[in-house]
């Protein structure tokens, strides 16, 4: 299994790099960063440096999106950061929350951002695309190579991601809503005429290593505040009782009252007081290095390739050094 550090950018940049060094010292081999531009500093600026200062971690975003940026531009940026640095990118997409919802606008379609995913990829591997009705080649691509992977929730979303994308993207770390969604992401893939298996499968969630389980939770919690809005959107397509998504997934929001973007992400978010102790147990990575690790072990076997450590909380460089000094290893094994 890999592992992977999910920072902000907040400033300094230099944070962000140190801490980014630090997880390639420990055995992280993927460095990824939210993206939204008027929340936090613009991260491909960041991934220069990181990718500077490091050897083998690959980096990119936890998710970028179709609309705050041009398909070109965002296809541009990565491939420069590949020749610069030598193919350490991956280009983590979706929908659009934070980044779209703070300027006032909406999150994409899906049609959209399947689009988005084959265009950004051709153009970032030296093949031609059509953007807004104009083929387009970056002329100056050399052996350029960049997956994109697709965060999802929604059965559409979902299929989606089998359909096209290179990876999946679930953020959150519950075992049996991951093991029914890689099973709708890998059917629609093999019904898509591709191989399942050829498909990466990413689980992030936070992750707090210690035996004080309410300070743990009060830490993460704001991740169920987070995913709760992704979950609304499920709710308002689908109805609570659809039974097209898990009412695991689902019922917790019951009691939701909004949701204030500048706390985005960040432990103590008072939009996140709905979110009850058993939503943060599920979906996040809590306590002892053994519970870490029996955890893990459930998610690598029903098919997850990569954890992302979503490290936002009073625990930082000691969750980097516990996961290198004692959680890593036990999943290499």
């Amino acid at each position: 299994m890999d592992f992977g550090l999910v920072l902000q950018t907040d400033p300094p940049g230099s944070a962000v790099v140190g801490l980014m060094r630090r997880a390639e010292r420990n055995g992280f081999r993927y460095g990824w960063t939210f993206d939204s531009a008027v929340l936090w500093q613009e991260p491909f600026v960041i991934y220069s440096r990181i990718l500077e200062h490091t050897s083998k971690l690959i980096v990119g975003p936890m998710v970028t999106n179709p609309g705050t940026r041009t398909w070109e531009v965002t296809a541009s940026t990565f491939a420069t950061l590949n020749d610069m640095y030598g193919n350490r990118t991956v280009c983590g997409i979706g929908r659009g929350d934070s980044a779209m919802r703070v300027a006032g606008r909406k999150p994409n379609t899906l049609a959209r951002l399947g689009e988005a995913i084959g265009v950004i990829r051709d153009l970032a591997e030296g093949r031609e695309a059509v953007v807004d009705g104009q083929p387009l080649r970056l002329p100056w691509v050399r052996d350029g190579r960049l997956p994109v992977w697709m965060a999802a929730y929604g059965p559409k979303a979902l299929a989606l991601a089998g359909q096209k994308a290179d990876g999946f993207i679930l953020q959150l770390a519950d075992p049996f809503l991951t093991e029914w969604m890689i099973k709708a992401v890998r059917k629609a893939a093999e019904e898509a005429g591709r191989d399942p298996a050829a498909v990466t499968i990413c689980v992030a969630a936070p992750a707090y290593v210690g035996d004080d389980l309410a300070h743990a939770r009060d830490q993460c919690r704001w991740f169920g505040g987070m995913v709760g809005n992704h979950v609304a959107d499920l709710v308002s397509r689908y109805g609570e009782h659809s039974g097209l998504v898990p009412e695991a997934l689902t019922a917790y929001i019951k009691a939701r009252q909004g949701y204030d973007y500048s706390h985005h992400g960040r432990a103590g978010n008072p939009s996140t007081d709905f979110v009850p102790d058993e939503i943060v147990d599920r979906f996040c990575l809590l306590g002892p290095p053994s519970a870490h690790i029996a955890r893990l072990e459930a998610l690598r076997d029903l098919g997850v390739d990569q954890f992302a450590v979503y490290d936002m909380h009073d625990a930082k460089e000691a969750t980097i050094d516990a996961y290198g000094a004692e959680i890593i290893p036990a999943l290499d094994r």
